[in-house]
C-alpha cells in the first residue's frame, strides 16, 4: 500500500506534468504550422473557444440543476465575467497568437515564464500583496522579476550568432520573415503585451473566485463573453470572408485538438496535479517548455537557435525560479505562523495558569 501511495503521489504527477508541458508545446507548434499555412489567429481563437464552450455547456447545465443553492448571478458579477473574457480571451489569447505568428512558439514559451513576476508586481500595485524590502522573500521575488524581464528583453532585441540549425533545412518565405529583426521584435512585444493582460486576468480571477466561489459558472461565462467579444472584433481584423472557411483538414484538426485538449484534458490533469502536489510543483515545469519548444521548432518548423535566445531564456528561467522560491518560502512562513497560533490557542485552552505565554516562545517550545 505504501508503494502504491508513493507511486501515485510522486511518480504519476511528475509524468502527468511532463506530458502536459510537452503537449502544450506540441499544440502550439501545430498552431504555428497552421498559421504558416494561412490560418488567421483570431479565427483559430473563435473556433477553438466556441467548440470548447459547446463542450462545457452540458456540464454547466448539469451543474445548475444539481447546485440549486449556488450564489446568485448579479449584474455586478456578470460584468466581472465580461471583463475576465475581455482580458483572458479577447486580449491575452488574441495578442499571444498574433505574436506567435510573427515570431515562434519558443518566444511564447520563454516569455510566458514572466507571468509569476509580473503578477507579483500587479498584485503589489493593487495592494493584494505587500512588498517588504527587509524580507528575503520579497527581495527574491523582486530580483527574480527584474532578472526575468531583463532576460525577455535580451531574448527579443538581441539575436546574436547562430548556434544550431537542422541539417538539410530549407529556407522558406516564413523562415526568412522569422529571422527579420522587425518581425521578431514585433512578435515579442505582442506576446509581452498579451502576457501583461493575462497577469491582470489572473489577479482579477483570483478576486472573483473569492467573491463568487463557483468555478464552473466563472469558466463558462468567461469563455462565452470572450467569444462574443472576439466575434464583434473580427470584422475589423479579418477582411477576407473566405478566411473563415476551413478548406484544409489541417485547420480542422488544429481547432478540434486545441478545444478538446485545453477544455477536457489539460484543465482536469492540472487540477489533479495541483491537488496532489500543490502550485509550486506545477510551476517548476514551466521553464521546461522552453527546451521542448526549441526542440520541436528545430524539428518541425526548421527554426534556428541563436545565442541571444539561449542567454535570454536562461535569465528568464533563473528569474522565474527566484520568484517561485520566494513565493514558496513566504507560504511556508505563513503556514508556520498559523501552526504556532494554533499551538498557542491549544495551550491557553488547556492551561489553568493566569499568566499569558508569548507567541514566539510557545512556538519555539513546540518545535523543540
Amino acid at each position: 500500500m505504501r508503494r502504491t501511495g508513493s507511486w501515485m503521489d510522486d511518480v504519476v504527477p511528475f509524468v502527468v506534468m511532463l506530458m502536459i508541458t510537452s503537449l502544450d508545446m506540441a499544440v502550439l507548434t501545430i498552431v504555428k504550422s497552421a498559421m504558416n499555412d494561412g490560418m488567421d489567429g483570431i479565427i483559430y481563437i473563435i473556433y477553438r473557444n466556441s467548440l470548447g464552450t459547446l463542450i462545457l455547456l452540458p456540464f454547466f447545465i448539469l451543474h445548475i440543476l444539481r447546485n440549486v443553492d449556488r450564489p446568485p448571478l448579479t449584474i455586478r458579477i456578470l460584468f466581472r465575467f465580461f471583463i475576465l473574457g475581455l482580458l483572458g480571451i479577447c486580449l491575452f489569447e488574441l495578442l499571444s497568437n498574433l505574436g506567435v505568428s510573427y515570431s515562434s512558439p519558443t518566444m511564447a514559451s520563454a516569455i510566458s515564464n514572466l507571468s509569476p513576476g509580473v503578477t507579483f508586481l500587479i498584485a503589489v500595485f493593487f495592494r493584494m500583496e505587500k512588498l517588504d524590502i527587509r524580507s528575503s522573500n520579497s527581495i527574491a521575488k523582486l530580483l527574480g522579476t527584474i532578472m526575468a524581464i531583463s532576460g525577455a528583453m535580451v531574448f527579443i532585441f538581441y539575436q546574436g550568432p547562430k548556434i544550431f540549425q537542422r541539417v538539410g533545412s530549407s529556407s522558406s518565405p516564413d523562415q526568412l520573415a522569422l529571422t527579420q529583426p522587425s518581425e521578431w521584435i514585433l512578435g515579442g512585444l505582442l506576446i509581452i503585451t498579451g502576457g501583461f493582460f493575462g497577469c491582470i486576468w489572473s489577479v482579477l480571477q483570483t478576486a472573483t473566485t473569492r467573491e463568487y466561489p463557483d468555478h464552473q459558472t466563472i469558466v463558462f461565462f468567461y469563455c462565452l463573453f470572450g467569444i462574443i467579444q472576439c466575434i464583434a472584433l473580427s470584422p475589423f481584423l479579418v477582411q477576407n470572408r473566405s478566411a473563415w472557411v476551413l478548406q484544409h483538414g489541417h485547420g480542422v484538426i488544429v481547432i478540434v485538438l486545441g478545444a478538446v485538449y485545453s477544455v477536457v484534458c489539460r484543465i482536469n490533469a492540472l487540477t489533479w496535479c495541483l491537488e496532489k502536489k500543490g502550485p509550486v510543483f506545477v510551476a517548476t515545469f514551466s521553464p521546461l517548455s522552453i527546451v521542448i519548444s526549441v526542440i520541436m521548432g528545430i524539428i518541425f518548423l526548421d527554426d534556428s537557435l541563436y545565442l541571444g535566445s539561449i542567454i535570454g531564456a536562461t535569465a528568464i528561467a533563473a528569474g522565474f525560479y527566484m520568484v517561485i522560491w520566494g513565493q514558496a518560502k513566504e507560504k511556508n512562513k505563513i503556514s508556520r505562523l498559523r501552526d504556532g497560533d494554533l499551538d498557542v490557542l491549544d495551550e491557553s485552552a488547556g492551561s489553568s495558569a493566569k499568566q499569558t505565554v508569548p507567541l514566539i516562545s510557545s512556538r519555539n517550545e513546540t518545535e523543540c
